[in-house]
């Protein structure tokens, strides 16, 4: 958890995952996009590190964390899965729709679904 709260720890992971995509483009066949994918996250990366005093900046990074953000921050995931949860729904019946099984969006869907039967079951187990 406290490698989470280093300055350090969302701009290496961006880069991280611009070396990923870098990769993952280059064997496809692509490098071209995989290198501006890698240009993206590594200024996506700077912007997070040198950002300034930006308390939004400071709470992304994880050294400007306080329970209010915290707070803020499942506000905002929550949101998140609610839109991605969504745009899977809309995109399996628009496949289905056209005629296919539904691929691979039964499947996030799926995924998505039992996760949060989980989470809360073990939540509430918890809690």
């Amino acid at each position: 958890m406290q490698m989470s709260k280093s300055r350090w720890f969302l701009p290496v992971f961006a880069v991280g995952i611009g070396l990923a995509m870098l990769t993952a483009m280059w064997i496809g066949g692509d490098p071209s996009t995989g290198l501006f994918s890698l240009g993206v996250m590594v200024a996506f990366g700077s912007l997070i590190l040198f950002g300034g005093r930006s308390e939004t900046i400071r709470g992304l990074r994880g050294d400007g964390r306080d329970e209010r953000f915290r707070q803020i921050d499942v506000v905002a995931t929550a949101i998140t899965g609610i839109v991605v949860i969504s745009v899977i729904i809309a995109a399996f019946l628009v496949e289905v729709a056209r005629g296919h099984d539904g691929s691979p969006y039964s499947w996030l869907g799926a995924i998505a679904g039992i996760a949060y039967l989980i989470a809360i079951a073990m939540l509430r187990i918890r809690g």
